[in-house]
């Protein structure tokens, strides 16, 4: 930081503010980076499925899902603590993504077949590869990373 003092009734100097300022966002940007590289994995890992998934035997370390058994094949399942739904888009192929609305970020649960829809304002989205099939949302849902290991699926 800087060696300026402020004095009691005094403001701090612009230079002191910004300083300040850039400090924080410094610390929360390499924050950030440092968290997603923990969780990203390997690009063999990111790349083996598609988008937010993972089948790399002993990946991730994170919370256990589900069986493999307990995802319909073209449909998905909601784990409303974890925020995250998974699907399985074909036979063995498994995604996951944030179960938080892309449009005013409400949280979903309504998932009928391959829609997830939102309570707040009916955005609907597709389980099987997050985009958006109705608004008011225009932004797809956030991937999340998972890894398959035998038949148990585990968030990263």
């Amino acid at each position: 930081m800087t060696s300026e003092s402020v004095q009691p009734g005094s403001k701090p100097s612009r230079r002191a503010v910004v300083a300040a300022v850039g400090a924080a966002g410094l610390a929360v940007a390499l924050t950030a980076c440092g968290s997603e590289d923990d969780a990203s994995g390997s690009s063999a890992e990111q790349g083996a499925t598609g988008a937010g998934s993972s089948t790399e035997a002993g990946a991730g370390g994170g919370a256990a899902l589900a069986k493999t058994a307990d995802i319909p094949e073209g449909g998905g399942k909601v784990f409303s603590a974890e925020k995250v739904m998974v699907s399985q888009p074909t036979a063995g192929d498994f995604k996951a993504f944030s179960t938080i609305c892309t449009h005013k970020q409400c949280p979903m649960t309504d998932l009928q077949g391959d829609t997830i829809t939102c309570a707040c304002h009916k955005s609907q989205f597709s389980v099987l590869d997050g985009s958006v099939k109705q608004g008011p949302a225009t932004q797809p849902l956030e991937a999340k990373q998972i890894s398959v290991s035998g038949d148990s699926i585990t968030l990263a």
